[in-house]
Formats: C-alpha cells, sequence, structure tokens
C-alpha cells in the first residue's frame, strides 16, 4: 500500500488517467465550443482580452483560458488542448485531497479517497469538459485545503498563508468573486464555532492579502481601464444581479443538487447513510468540518434560481472523502463492488458523450478541405464556435440573426452573450452581427460564402443568388453562394 499511496506514484496515475482520453471525443455544444474558441481567438489576439467572434467576452475571468492558450502554442489547436484548464483542475483537485489526506488520516484514507475521486463520474467528466467548472471547483478545493492546513496550527506558518492566498487569487481569476467568498464561508464560521478566532486573525494576514492582491487584481484593473462598462458587467451584472434573478436559464427547484450530487456520484454515493456510523472516533472532529464544507457549498448554490450541476464541484472533495471513509471499513469484495461498479457506470457516461448532438465536425472538416483562404463563414440564425475551432478560421464569421429583437436582452441564451458583448466593442459588433435581410449582401465581392445553418433556416437565403446546397450530416447544413459583382 505505501508504495502506491506515495504521492509521486499516486499523483502521477491521476494524470494519465485524466490526460488518455483527453481529446478524443468532438467538442460538446454549447460550451466545449464557445470556450475552446475563446481561447483560440484569445490565442490570435492580444492574450488578455477574452473574445468570442472578435467581441470582448466578460463571462468568465481568463484562467482556464490562459491555460487552454499555453497548450495550443505547444501542441497545437486540437481538441487535447482546448480541454487543458478542466484537467488541470481537476488534478489539481484530486492532488489536494490526496494529500491533505495523507496528512491528517494516513496513507491507505488517502488513496482510498483518490480513487472514489478519481473513479466517479461527476469528476472524470467534469476534468475533459472544456468548461469552467472544474477549474474552479479544483482551485477552490485547493485553497479551502491550503487555509485549514494553515489553520492547523495556533500561529498558523507563513508559507501555508501565503500558498492559502496564493490559490485564492487563483480561484479568482478563474470564476470571480466566489474565489474568496466561499473559502471564507466554508472556514470562517467553522474556525468561529471552534472558538478559533485567533487563527482567523492570523489568516487574514497583510503580507498575505497583498500577495492575493497583486495577483488577482492587475487583469480586472486593465479591463475596466480599456472597457469602462467592465465592471459593471462583470461584478454587478454577472455576480449580484445573475445571483438574485429569476430570467436566467437552467431554473431549478431549491431540493436540486440533494439529488444531483448523490446522483452523479453513483455507486459511491450508497454508502452515504453508513457515513457517520462508519467513521472512526479520531475521524470525527475532521469530518464535521467535511460536512459543514458539503452544506456551505451546496446550501449557497441552492440560493438563486439558476443552478447548474458543475458549481457544486467545489464540494465534490470532501463528499467523495467521507463516501470512501464509510466504503473502507467494509469487506474487500464490497470494495470491490463499488469500485468495479463505478468503472461501468464511468465508461457508460463517457461511451455517450461521444455522441456530440448538434456537433459541427463533420460540416467542419468538408468546409476546411473546400473554402478559399478569403472565403467569408457565415452562421444563420444560430451559432457553431465548434466549426470555427475545428476550422481555425482566421477572422470572425458573420451571424445572420434578428438582433432588433426586444427578446434578445430576456433571454439567457447565444444571442444575449454576443448582444452584450457588442456594447464592449460597438464597430466589430457591427461587422459581424447582421440582420437576416441583409442575407444576399454576403455573397457581394471577390470571395465565395459559406453558410452554416440548421435545417430549416434556408428561408432566410431564398435571396442569395447561385446559393446551392453542399452536405447535410445531423442537424446541420452546409451551404455556398458564389462571389459576384453589386
Amino acid at each position: 500500500m505505501s508504495s502506491w499511496a506515495s504521492p509521486r506514484r499516486a499523483l502521477a496515475l491521476l494524470a494519465v488517467w485524466l490526460l488518455a482520453t483527453l481529446g478524443l471525443r468532438p467538442l460538446l455544444l454549447p460550451d466545449e465550443g464557445r470556450y475552446a474558441n475563446v481561447a483560440r481567438e484569445m490565442l490570435h489576439g492580444d492574450g488578455l482580452t477574452p473574445l468570442l467572434n472578435g467581441l470582448p467576452f466578460f463571462h468568465k475571468p481568463p484562467l482556464m483560458y490562459w491555460l487552454d492558450m499555453a497548450a495550443m502554442s505547444v501542441v497545437g489547436i486540437n481538441h487535447f488542448s482546448a480541454r487543458i484548464g478542466p484537467f488541470v483542475g481537476a488534478w489539481v483537485m484530486g492532488a489536494a485531497l490526496f494529500l491533505a489526506v495523507r496528512r491528517w488520516h494516513g496513507e491507505r484514507p488517502a488513496l482510498l479517497a483518490l480513487l472514489a475521486l478519481a473513479t466517479t463520474p461527476f469528476f472524470f467528466v467534469g476534468g475533459q469538459y472544456a468548461n469552467l467548472d472544474m477549474m474552479v471547483g479544483g482551485m477552490l478545493t485547493a485553497t479551502i485545503l491550503a487555509f485549514a492546513r494553515a489553520a492547523d496550527d495556533e500561529r498558523p506558518q507563513l508559507r501555508w498563508v501565503l500558498a492559502a492566498w496564493t490559490l485564492a487569487a487563483l480561484s479568482v481569476l478563474a470564476k470571480g468573486l466566489i474565489g474568496i467568498v466561499l473559502p471564507a464561508l466554508v472556514l470562517g464560521p467553522w474556525l468561529l464555532a471552534r472558538g478559533q478566532w485567533r487563527v482567523v486573525l492570523r489568516l487574514l494576514n497583510p503580507i498575505g492579502i497583498a500577495l492575493f492582491a497583486l495577483i488577482a487584481l492587475p487583469w480586472f484593473a486593465l479591463m475596466q481601464h480599456r472597457y469602462p462598462g467592465f465592471f459593471d458587467y462583470f461584478v454587478m451584472e454577472q455576480h449580484f444581479r445573475r445571483f438574485a434573478q429569476t430570467n436566467f436559464n437552467n431554473v431549478h427547484p431549491w431540493w436540486f443538487y440533494l439529488v444531483a450530487l448523490p446522483a452523479l456520484t453513483l455507486p459511491w454515493s450508497l454508502w452515504l447513510p453508513r457515513v457517520w456510523r462508519e467513521l472512526a472516533p479520531a475521524d470525527r472532529a475532521r469530518a464535521g468540518f467535511y460536512f459543514w464544507w458539503i452544506a456551505a457549498i451546496v446550501g449557497f448554490f441552492s440560493l438563486p434560481s439558476s443552478k447548474l450541476v458543475g458549481y457544486v464541484l467545489p464540494a465534490l472533495a470532501p463528499w467523495c472523502l467521507l463516501l470512501s471513509m464509510a466504503a473502507s471499513r467494509a469487506d474487500r469484495w464490497r470494495l470491490a463492488t463499488t469500485v468495479a461498479g463505478a468503472l461501468i457506470s464511468l465508461a457508460a457516461v463517457v461511451a455517450l458523450t461521444f455522441r456530440a448532438p448538434h456537433s459541427a465536425a463533420p460540416i467542419a472538416r468538408e468546409l476546411a478541405s473546400r473554402m478559399a483562404p478569403n472565403d467569408r463563414v457565415v452562421f444563420v440564425d444560430e451559432v457553431f464556435f465548434d466549426l470555427s475551432y475545428d476550422v481555425n478560421l482566421k477572422r470572425p464569421v458573420v451571424i445572420l440573426s434578428d438582433w432588433a429583437s426586444p427578446d434578445i436582452p430576456r433571454r439567457d441564451n447565444w444571442r444575449k452573450e454576443l448582444w452584450d458583448a457588442a456594447r464592449f466593442d460597438t464597430v466589430q459588433s457591427q461587422a459581424v452581427l447582421w440582420q437576416l435581410d441583409r442575407a444576399p449582401e454576403l455573397s457581394c465581392g471577390d470571395t465565395a460564402a459559406w453558410f452554416v445553418l440548421k435545417p430549416g433556416n434556408e428561408r432566410w437565403l431564398a435571396g442569395v443568388p447561385g446559393i446551392e446546397a453542399v452536405v447535410v450530416h445531423g442537424d446541420v447544413k452546409l451551404m455556398r453562394a458564389p462571389a459576384r459583382r453589386c
């Protein structure tokens, strides 16, 4: 057991486990196509401003994009590099959990906790899905555990305090204000309830806070300087108004996560009823912290009406740790059965992800083989950012839609994302966001126009001279209009 539980071997195996299938699947829509394309455009841009189809895209901070950009610079623009950000988040979560449990509970509990985490579908798929949830979950987990490690000592060691504040800064660069709010929500009440208010004061070390500000704040200050409306949009709109309002997508009842978290961690979650009973007396004091950690995260994200399963990934590490503690006291046959069941459920979930609904990957291959370098690409009343990424388009596409509709700001979808982005660059927005009735103009000039659309949207192209269908694959269609003099 000791050789397998060595940090170097265990964490190397975790990396191999996550990397082996990282680039095999097509990009899933909408998230993977969108976020991968933002990183690709940043790579071609200044590397600081997130861009979506050439427009400033301030839904999220840049940390995941920077990681993806670094991978793209090394291994190229492909599906592997598009998912480096979530891989790093997953690996950091696993590494932080393993090292903390190894210190607090021993080698065997650390290995079992990592095994439970690694074989949970929620973790594995999250670590290979190109959005920001796993990056945030991993950074917040590491931040909380670093602060907890610092709090082990009545006089916290400076190196752990600085490490915790550094991780908190990276968490802010991964998601925003929750990078510091959630660690405070988890650790503050717990330490105060235990009468450790002096430790709380010592964790608020001025050097640590200064280091946090030095790492976290420059990017936000630069964006506010370049785009005066940034603070209102990123902080007020994306944090406070989004948290309080009910007009966003994915509305679910308050108990949503109480069902989702056990369902996404099957079969390990079958041990849930036995967790407290199976805990060793020496582990129960520390286990109280894990229970509070889960309750704080789940409770926080249960408050808004809009809920996505990935939001509770910061609670996954303590959740899997508690389940593994319960399972560890079972006989080997029952533990092996749990692991086998986890691998079967994981394989089933991963198999489903290979069937990417609405994928434009086949159309992207056709377009890449036929279009000339200066041809224009047009999306018709829909977006296909996985195509932009797979073809590695060097300039933004034109997106035809009803951009004058009063319903756009009321609906949380791709139109609103681009409509919001347009406020930060009105010149570029006029170049890429066109009304549907302007479709005939797109074939004017010296280059052909390629139209990507869903079957049924051909009606918007009826006035385009010489347009013809090229190929249809699934629910994505490619059409071409030759260049003409206008």
